[in-house]
C-alpha cells in the first residue's frame, strides 16, 4: 500500500464489525437451541480464542472482547445456565491492555496458518498498508487455486502492505523466490518482522531453508524506481492487491508496469495479476483507461469459488490479467 486510501470510509469499528459478521451466527443459533449442553461452545472456544494460534498470537483485545460478548449473547438466548469457560475468556480481555498492534490468523487448505502482525486502526502511520484488505484475501485465495501460475517462478509483489496474499503463495505455491515490496519504510519493517513470523527466512540469512522460497522485501517506490532497478528483480510474474485507491496511485502503477515491460526487450514480459474491490466504477474505469494508453492488453479472470478466507460476499472483486 502507497499511503492513505482517500476513497475509503472505513472505521476501524467497522473492520472489526465486518470481521464478526463472516462468523456463521445464525447456524451457531440454531445449533445451540438443539444442543442440551456445552460442549458445542466449548469447542467453539477450543477453535477460536483457545486455539493454538492464536494462544500464540492473540488478536486485538478489542476483537476478542466483541466476539466473546456476542458469542454470550447467543449462548444467554437459548441457556439458563451460564457457561463458566465463556466468563472466565471475557475477564481475561477486560484485564488484558489494549495495543495499537494484533494478530490476525488465516487457516490454509494444507493444515497450515498464516499469521500477521497489523495495525488495530484501519490508517496508521500516515498508510493503510499496516492492515490487510479484502482484494489481497480475494488474490491469495485465487493463487491457491491456480498454483502453477507460481510453482518454480520468481514473484514481484507490488505494494505487499501486510503481506497476506504473499505469504500464502510462499507457504501454498512453491515460488522459486519471491519479493515484497513497498515504499513507506514502517510497512517495510512490519512486512519482514511478518515474514520471519511466518517461519521464512530473507535472503541474506544463511540458515534459510533451501525447500523454502528465497524471500526478500524491498523497497519500491513506483514514480523513482529505474527500469534498471527493475531488471534486477527478473520476475516471472508481478502481482498486485487493492492498490487502485485514487487517480495518482493509478498513474503510478500503470507508470511502473511499462517499465517492468521495458525491462525485458529480448525476454518474455512477466504475468501480470492486479485484484482489486470494485468500489467506485469511475476509479476502475480510469485503470482500465490508463491501459490502454500504455498499451497494456487486459482481461478479466473468471471468478473463483473458493471461499477461504473472511470478506463481505457481496462486495464485487476482480482480477485483471494484463499482457505487457
Amino acid at each position: 500500500m502507497r499511503g492513505p486510501n482517500s476513497c475509503c470510509r472505513v472505521s476501524s469499528a467497522a473492520s472489526w464489525r465486518r470481521a464478526l459478521r463472516s462468523f456463521p451466527w445464525q447456524s451457531l443459533e440454531a445449533k445451540l437451541r438443539d444442543s442440551s449442553d456445552s460442549e458445542l461452545l466449548r469447542d467453539i472456544l477450543q477453535k477460536t480464542v483457545k486455539h493454538p494460534v492464536c494462544v500464540k498470537h492473540p488478536p486485538s483485545v478489542k476483537y476478542a472482547r466483541c466476539f466473546l460478548s456476542e458469542l454470550i449473547k447467543k449462548h444467554e438466548a437459548v441457556h439458563t445456565e451460564p457457561l463458566d469457560e465463556l466468563y472466565e475468556a471475557l475477564a481475561e480481555t477486560l484485564m488484558a491492555e489494549e495495543s495499537p498492534h494484533g494478530h490476525r490468523s488465516y487457516l490454509l487448505p494444507s493444515g497450515g496458518s498464516v499469521t500477521l502482525s497489523e495495525s488495530t486502526a484501519i490508517i496508521s502511520h500516515g498508510t493503510t498498508g499496516l492492515v490487510t484488505w479484502d482484494a489481497a484475501l480475494y488474490l491469495a485465495e485465487w493463487a491457491i487455486e491456480n498454483p502453477a501460475a507460481f510453482t518454480d517462478r520468481t514473484v514481484l509483489e507490488l505494494g505487499s502492505g501486510a503481506g497476506l496474499t504473499g505469504l500464502a503463495i510462499c507457504k501454498m505455491c512453491r515460488p522459486r523466490a519471491y519479493i515484497f515490496s513497498d515504499c513507506h519504510s514502517r510497512v517495510l519493517e512490519q512486512l519482514r518482522g511478518n515474514v520471519l513470523l511466518n517461519g521464512l527466512s530473507l535472503e541474506a540469512d544463511i540458515t534459510a531453508n533451501l525447500d523454502s522460497p528465497r524471500v526478500t522485501v524491498a523497497q519500491l517506490d513506483w514514480d523513482v524506481t529505474t527500469v534498471r532497478q527493475l531488471s534486477a528483480f527478473q520476475p516471472d510474474v508481478v502481482i498486485a492487491a487493492d492498490v487502485l485507491y485514487c487517480p495518482e496511485a493509478i498513474v503510478s502503477l500503470v507508470g511502473v508496469l511499462r517499465r517492468l515491460a521495458a525491462c525485458r526487450e529480448h525476454q518474455r514480459a512477466p504475468e501480470v495479476y492486479v485484484a482489486f474491490t470494485v468500489r467506485n466504477p469511475e476509479t476502475c474505469q480510469l485503470f482500465t483507461t490508463e491501459l490502454g494508453r500504455a498499451g497494456i492488453r487486459w482481461e478479466a479472470e473468471p471468478r473463483h469459488d473458493q471461499k477461504l478466507f473472511p470478506y463481505e460476499e457481496h462486495l464485487e472483486m476482480a482480477i485483471l490479467n494484463l499482457t505487457l
